[in-house]
């Protein structure tokens, strides 16, 4: 049961590398962010597949959707702090929540 959340936190991480990693390299030809970006999915691809066909096996759809939301937004949140050096303001916090609260409801019974 557990093995799909590790897939997911690790696709996250490719995904958020592959999305904003980029902001880093403003001085790069678009077409190359692009490419290499394109690269960074693919990975993300051979975690996220699989986390979502062992992870069916335990959830449903929407509540792998939910979980997903969830290790998006803490990967991100990091990421935002160490890898970009942006500063997370409480608003930031606030509705980060509220999305986590809305995934939880998906897992109510």
């Amino acid at each position: 049961m557990y093995k799909p959340i590790i897939l997911l936190v690790i696709s996250n991480i490719f995904m958020t590398f592959a999305w904003y990693g980029h902001l880093r390299f403003k001085d790069k030809a678009l077409w190359l962010v692009i490419l290499v970006s394109w690269l960074i999915a693919f990975v993300e691809y051979c975690f996220q597949v699989p986390a979502n066909r062992i992870g069916h096996e335990f959830f449903s759809a929407a509540q792998l959707k939910g979980m997903q939301e969830v290790i998006t937004l803490a990967v991100f949140a990091v990421f935002s702090i160490v890898y970009l050096k942006e500063n997370l303001r409480w608003n930031h916090y606030a509705g980060f929540l509220l999305l986590i609260m809305a995934a939880m409801l998906i897992f109510k019974k």
